[in-house]
């Protein structure tokens, strides 16, 4: 799904030559290379002269140390960082970042725990839970605790500080509490009106997905999945860990999106990155098949998974440098499955294709039995989309491990939204990253109507997804990487037929910290009350929208320095991924994504009205 330009892949480079040089060496002993010459050697000419798409060495440098080594060792960069012995591994991130590891996190729990006794988890009252607040994917708050009129109001009640250097997941809300993860492992359980800590708990690899909360007999969980492609159940009360399961063994396999619950059972998407490791000529592309699987909620089995791929690979052919090839494979799953228990279905997006070898179900929309997970209907929308990193222009196809058709890298990654319109009858809402929107019957996965409503890019068009009421679908426009038209924007949908009502235009993007890396992009996921929609932005500011007309009644820049109720320095930066979540007259959300472009932050933000 994601796509990062060959020059993009200097650090991967470097990691690699690093692992050749250290296959020898041991867990105790010094590091077998030298980071600053091979550094040299292979990333200044890339990360000394940053562009859009390319991190600043002093961006990598602002990830901590720690965070640098649970990237190597559980998280996006574990390929390419195999054969380093622990030591190496040190050194990497001492090199980087200019500090030594100090080989763990701050000790659990946090500095401002919650006074005890306190009251158990419950899920009484106003909440969102999971992705997209109800099995439909909606992400529109019926209920939120304040008006269309109390938005304009909404000022800073408190701030947390994650031990992260960046953050992308989304905030849930259930009973009076937040639950929030972050790209450190840390998984956090925070009271909602003041922020103190109830209990956190450290995931293998780094966490992405929305918590999901549900009982099970009768006794409050807690569920997610990280980058190590492990599920999570914990006991929702003090965080205590009741089991994980690894659902892909594939060292590329992770899970992005939030996992659903429904009567016992979870339904969790996996993705990968193997898109990453693929461009090194003797790594044999590519094996990985996204999946959707079931597991039981109270002991973790699986009952039953179903691949977007249905065959797994075969040696079909070689490259110049005789690597051995495989195919089919792809179809990541990126983002939350949409639940639709009363006609037994659940609906996903899938990703790209990564080799030239004919998919059927990638840059497609399933629909799946819940029972089962036997395929109810496939509708491809892009076939032929076939893409890994650095094949970026018609010359690299056929070239290394470049497929020969080239696709543009536009798969879905968003969650489908399923509405009932006024008339009974009910449509299903996606979003593509070319910036075209579509709806379609539920029922047999045919074409109602579709909309283009922005350029489209590798980055979105439709990046994570948009927000729908019972009139309206708000799909706001990313636009990154389009190498025309302006990044941004924000476009309503009338449901039955896709017809325009309304286009609030790009805002001139303003970043705090200056010029560089400052988008106007627009690819967080929207969220909807009544009368107003939610939008963030790559700039860091989060505006509400009027739903009625697409005026801006509410604009903060959250890309600022905080002082934090658990007492971690933080400070936003660009939002994007996981939208705004409200309930109960609060609205949260993390800034500072900054992992392809924009402005890395670590900050969780708690808004109320006035405040109080």
């Amino acid at each position: 799904m994601i796509r990062i330009p060959a020059r993009l892949t200097c650090l991967t480079a470097l990691l690699a030559l690093i692992a050749f040089t250290a296959r020898a060496a041991t867990s105790d002993g010094p590091p077998t290379a030298d980071p600053a010459a091979l550094y040299q050697r292979s990333c200044a000419a890339c990360h000394d002269h940053p562009t859009q798409r390319i991190p600043a060495r002093a961006a990598i440098a602002r990830h901590s140390p720690d965070e640098v080594m649970q990237i190597l060792t559980g998280g996006s960069m574990r390929v390419q960082a195999a054969g380093l012995s622990m030591n190496d591994r040190v050194a990497v991130a001492t090199y980087i970042t200019g500090k030594a590891p100090v080989g763990h996190l701050a000790p659990t729990p946090e500095s401002n725990r919650c006074p005890a006794p306190h009251a158990p988890a419950t899920q009484s009252g106003p909440g969102w839970n999971g992705w997209g607040a109800d099995l439909a994917n909606t992400r529109f708050q019926g209920d939120p605790g304040l008006s269309a009129a109390d938005v304009p109001h909404l000022k800073l009640k408190w701030a947390f500080g994650y031990r992260a250097t960046y953050v992308y997941g989304q905030p849930t809300l259930v009973g009076g509490r937040v639950y929030v993860t972050s790209s450190s492992g840390r998984v956090y359980s925070l009271d909602a009106r003041t922020g103190c800590t109830y209990w956190t708990f450290d995931a293998e690899g780094p966490v992405r997905t929305a918590v999901s909360v549900a009982p099970v007999g009768g006794v409050l969980r807690v569920v997610f999945g990280d980058d190590s492609s492990f599920v999570y159940l914990l006991d929702a009360n003090r965080g205590r860990l009741l089991w994980k399961r690894r659902l892909d063994p594939h060292p590329s396999a992770r899970i992005t999106g939030a996992p659903a619950v429904h009567a016992d059972r979870v339904f969790v998407p996996v993705s990968s990155l193997e898109e990453l490791s693929a461009p090194t000529p003797t790594y044999e592309c590519c094996r990985f098949r996204g999946s959707v699987a079931a597991l039981d909620m109270r002991t973790g089995r699986v009952l039953w998974r179903t691949y977007t791929v249905s065959q797994p690979a075969r040696p079909y052919r070689k490259n110049a440098q005789g690597t051995q090839l495989y195919g089919p494979a792809g179809g990541s799953v990126w983002s939350a499955p949409t639940l639709d228990p009363e006609h037994d279905l659940l609906y996903v997006g899938t990703g790209n294709s990564y080799t030239d070898v004919p998919t059927e179900h990638t840059d497609s929309i399933l629909a799946l039995h819940m029972s089962s997970g036997a395929v109810a209907w496939v509708n491809q929308l892009r076939p032929k989309d076939n893409y890994i990193v650095g094949c970026d222009t018609p010359a690299s196809a056929g070239q290394g491990n470049c497929p020969h058709t080239l696709g543009p890298d536009v798969d879905f990654g968003t969650s489908p939204i399923l509405r009932t319109l006024a008339g009974g009858e009910r449509v299903l809402l996606t979003g593509e990253k070319s910036g075209r929107v579509y709806g379609l019957d539920p029922q047999t996965g045919h074409e109602r109507w579709q909309a283009q409503v922005g350029v489209g890019s590798s980055l979105g068009g439709i990046e994570w997804g948009g927000a729908a009421d019972a009139e309206r679908l708000y799909a706001p426009v990313s636009d990154a990487a389009a190498a025309q038209g302006h990044p941004g924007g924000l476009i309503a949908l009338n449901l039955v037929d896709g017809r325009q009502l309304w286009r609030a235009a790009p805002r001139q993007a303003v970043c705090s910290w200056g010029p560089h890396n400052c988008l106007a992009a627009q690819s967080q996921a929207a969220t909807a009350i009544p009368g107003v929609v939610f939008s963030g932005s790559e700039d860091g500011h989060l505006r509400a929208y009027a739903s009625g007309d697409g005026h801006v009644v509410w604009d903060v820049d959250t890309a600022q320095a905080y002082t934090t109720v658990n007492g971690v320095p933080a400070a936003g930066g660009s939002l994007d991924n996981g939208g705004a979540t409200l309930a109960g007259g609060m609205l949260f959300v993390n800034s500072g994504y900054g992992r392809i472009v924009g402005e890395p932050g670590n900050v969780l933000l708690a808004f109320s009205v006035d405040g109080r």
